[in-house]
């Protein structure tokens, strides 16, 4: 049985020369519901070569794999968004967070003008129903409800202004720690928020992402990496249980594409199989989307088109649901593997749960 604990984030790092033994404060996270019981759903994405989502598929034509074991799919159902997508008659909506904490504030003008391309393309008519949050130092603010309407939720985007923030990105490891504990909070107060909603949920996350603390100088003691290891059973079974899937969009454009951060958090790809091999960095942004079945995306300054290419997941896609295996130990880690009897398409959707015993 998978599990939905309450996310401690108790994230303590402590730095080895470079400063004094310094814990992050832990964030205040509301409570998350009791485990759920009975199946649970896969949201699968299948796409063309170009990335086009494919409609259309049967249920013969796919087989979910379970730690590399054929498992019993219990329903299947292809899902596609109407030509005339409204809130009530779509099954999936989009959130799109704008990340002032983790962006520089030029990014994030630039941003907004993109945004506003996105929204208003096809004289405002949106596939999707979306929403948009923002994420700043005093937490996150929703500033819609979901519209299919891009008009009018650029007119409501254009009345909010952008805040400089108090924790500037050259802070360094103080700074960095005070942006995790924000980032990490303001995800985990939206995933528990759109896990009430009925259907699919489509997070994109524009940001350059948080610190994954990759640096021989941080050490992270046994305790601390057992609170990291809850944190990613906690947001894997969240994530997985809300039918919530995690874009990561990168805002900073072509001058950021060679910069590390977006390359180093595939360091952390692999599953955490136990406590003792877990790591902030297992926690960053893009690992999270990554397994959740969702895009990293980043190195170009067309984020409109981004955004276009997270959306479409959203226009046709397939709902499986399957019984999690129990495990003879709490929080093992099971590999979960689509494969679709069709050459040359490709599958996205989420990778392994933590079953319970």
């Amino acid at each position: 049985m998978m599990r939905r604990a309450v996310l401690p984030l108790m994230l303590f790092i402590v730095a080895g020369s470079a400063c004094a033994q310094q814990s992050v404060p832990a964030p205040a996270l509301e409570p998350r519901p009791t485990a759920q019981t009975g199946a649970v759903p896969l949201d699968v994405v299948v796409t063309d070569k170009a990335g086009h989502p494919i409609p259309g598929l049967q249920e013969s034509d796919f087989t979910l794999l379970d730690n590399g074991h054929p498992t019993q799919i219990k329903s299947f159902e292809a899902i596609a968004a109407p030509a005339t997508a409204t809130p009530s008659t779509t099954p999936t909506q989009a959130m799109l967070v704008i990340d002032e904490v983790n962006t520089s504030f030029i990014a994030v003008s630039v941003e907004r003008t993109q945004l506003h391309n996105f929204l208003t393309q096809n004289q405002g008519h949106l596939p999707l129903p979306v929403s948009i949050a923002m994420v700043t130092d005093t937490g996150v603010q929703l500033l819609n409800q979901p519209s299919t309407d891009g008009n009018a939720l650029d007119a409501q985007l254009r009345q909010e202004q952008s805040t400089l923030r108090s924790i500037p990105r050259s802070a360094g490891f103080y700074g960095g720690t005070d942006r995790l504990q924000i980032s990490l909070q303001s995800l985990n107060r939206i995933v528990g928020s759109l896990a009430t909603l009925e259907g699919r949920k489509l997070l994109v996350w524009i940001s350059q992402g948080w610190w994954t603390f990759n640096n021989p100088n941080v050490m992270v003691t046994e305790p601390e990496r057992r609170t990291f290891f809850s944190a990613v059973v906690s947001f894997s079974d969240a994530l997985q249980r809300g039918q919530i899937t995690l874009y990561a969009v990168n805002p900073e454009g072509t001058e950021d594409a060679g910069n590390f951060s977006n390359f180093e958090w595939q360091n952390f790809l692999k599953p955490v199989l136990s406590a003792k091999k877990a790591d902030p960095g297992d926690l960053a942004l893009q690992v999270l989307a990554t397994h959740s079945g969702g895009l990293v995306l980043f190195g170009s300054n067309d984020i409109a088109s981004e955004l276009v290419k997270c959306v479409a997941d959203g226009t046709a896609w397939y709902r499986l649901t399957f019984d999690p295996e129990q495990a003879e130990a709490p929080e093992t880690w099971h590999s979960l593997e689509v494969k679709l009897d069709k050459p040359g398409l490709k599958v996205r959707t989420s990778n392994g749960y933590y079953a319970e015993r």
